[in-house]
């Protein structure tokens, strides 16, 4: 089944010019991940990877916010295998978005708090809106943020990371940019123009590539150098051989327009 033609609860999913737009749709909830919304998200994901006609992912919130967090809702009551199961759903959520080939920019305005915090985190790139806000508070509320703290961890330094998870206290689109957490901050009323023109920047490239280069920057993140070296090398070698580098080399000596055909 096509995901043009697939009915969600949770998510809209739309495609242009190899583009595919998922767009959280729980506005009355301010987007929070749910059970049922992350399973969604994570089965809507694994169809763009294996769809080669889509070469770049928009994810964004409908309503006031990008994503709240987990839906609270299910976290009453529970037992431990309860909330494994809710934490394991989310870890996939987040590892099939690295895991899939093409690059998915978050496009976060309002707030992104706790689990969405760590989901715009573990986005490939996030574009933010000047007024929007980052926070991890769930110490606030008796439940550290420890699986958010894993996807934002690896994005900001050690001190600032402590003082979000330890006061609960959000930073603005500005610290999150000068700390790394996002690329780009723009004005609000030009978010949705601004990410799809950095997808667009990213179309232009062969989408077989960007997918082994994608593959290969979170493969390499936990090596030693020596190792690093060792995969990188062989990971370029391979890539050598793709019709679409060949292609693009020769259209660089011949100072034309490369002509893309995933292979």
């Amino acid at each position: 089944m096509a995901i043009a033609t697939k009915h969600y609860t949770n998510i809209l999913f739309d495609s242009q010019d190899g583009i595919a737009i998922v767009a959280m749709n729980r506005p009355e909830k301010r987007n929070a991940l749910s059970l049922e919304h992350m399973q969604e998200l994570t089965d809507c994901f694994k169809e763009i990877g294996q769809d080669s006609s889509l070469a770049v992912v928009i994810l964004r919130g409908n309503g006031p916010v990008f994503c709240s967090g987990h839906d609270l809702n299910e976290m009453i009551g529970g037992d431990v295998p309860t909330y494994r199961r809710i934490f394991t759903v989310c870890t996939t959520l987040m590892e099939t978005i690295q895991s899939i080939p093409q690059p998915v920019i978050a496009q976060v305005h309002g707030v992104a708090t706790a689990a969405g915090c760590q989901l715009a985190a573990t986005c490939d790139l996030v574009v933010a809106a000047e007024d929007a806000k980052f926070a991890t508070p769930g110490v606030k509320i008796g439940l550290f943020c420890s699986t958010p703290m894993v996807a934002i961890s690896r994005n900001l330094p050690r001190k600032k990371m402590l003082e979000m998870l330890l006061t609960g206290e959000p930073i603005s689109a500005q610290e999150a940019y000068q700390f790394g957490l996002v690329n780009r901050v723009v004005p609000a009323e030009r978010l949705a123009e601004e990410t799809w023109a950095l997808a667009q920047k990213i179309r232009q490239a062969s989408p077989l590539v960007v997918g082994i280069g994608k593959q290969a920057f979170y493969h390499q993140l936990e090596m030693t150098q020596a190792q690093a070296y060792a995969y990188a090398q062989e990971v370029m070698a391979l890539n050598a051989l793709a019709a679409d580098a060949q292609e693009g080399m020769c259209a660089f000596l011949q100072k034309r327009t490369p002509q893309w055909t995933g292979a």
